[in-house]
């Protein structure tokens, strides 16, 4: 199953932090709609979870010499 990376803001008072999780679906959407769910589910608390997007993530939460040469590029 294709995974994809959703990225959210969280909130708490003043203060505010992402954070990434990855997301198991079978297409952009479903990932989309799961990661907005999450958030919902997440905001029971104090802390306020914001969705902020969603990528496909071939190499989820990896740093290597692909990912610096995407960033420097």
């Amino acid at each position: 199953m294709p995974m994809f990376m959703a990225e959210f803001k969280l909130r708490f008072g003043d203060r505010k932090w992402y954070v990434r999780r990855i997301v198991e679906a079978s297409s952009m959407e479903e990932a989309e709609e799961k990661a907005r769910r999450y958030a919902e589910l997440m905001n029971r608390g104090e802390v306020k979870w914001e969705l902020g997007y969603v990528i496909e993530a071939k190499r989820p939460l990896l740093v290597g010499e692909e990912e610096l040469e995407k960033l420097s590029a």
